[in-house]
């Protein structure tokens, strides 16, 4: 009897043993994957960037557009606010995205640097770039607000600034 209760506990640890192997394995694939999940959105945002950068540099017209003087009420006819408020909404969304990922540690922060020293360059420091922001604002956390005015502006911005800024930028709409 003692032959067989050895030949059951020898095959019990072989069983445990073999457990323990699986979930040590199973453990190192979902770190893998993990690994390269995150590394996709990091090629999907830089590629998403990248075809962004492409095509702007491929329409003169709009390259012309995005480096006139934004401040200059020559240049920024009625047409030309709406499309510049067009543009910074379309940087401001890739920022939220961007950001909420590198929160949940789905990229790098590295993306997110990028993109917000590109606003940083003058962009935001525009009339209708803070208007733009002063409307979207709203749909963002207070957390992040405070991140995006101290980064960008270097203060926080008044909640009643918005009015003034949207009757300048006629966004009465």
């Amino acid at each position: 009897m003692i032959n067989s209760e050895l030949i059951i506990l020898g095959v019990q640890i072989i069983a445990s043993l073999g457990v323990v192997v699986s979930v040590i394995y199973l453990g190192i694939q979902i770190g893998q994957q993990n690994k390269i999940a995150k590394a996709e959105f990091g090629h999907h945002l830089t590629q998403r960037l990248y075809d962004r950068s492409f095509q702007t540099s491929k329409d003169r017209e709009f390259s012309e557009f995005l480096s006139s003087d934004w401040a200059s009420k020559e240049v920024m006819t009625p047409t030309n606010v709406w499309r510049a408020m067009t543009f910074v909404r379309m940087c401001l969304v890739d920022i939220f995205d961007v950001y909420d990922k590198v929160q949940s540690g789905l990229v790098d922060e590295s993306h997110l640097n990028l993109r917000m020293k590109t606003l940083k360059m003058g962009t935001m420091k525009t009339l209708v770039g803070r208007g733009t922001w002063l409307s979207m604002r709203v749909n963002r956390e207070d957390k992040f607000i405070e991140w995006f005015e101290m980064e960008i502006f270097g203060e926080l911005i008044p909640k009643d600034e918005e009015v003034a800024v949207r009757d300048e930028l006629n966004m009465k709409r």
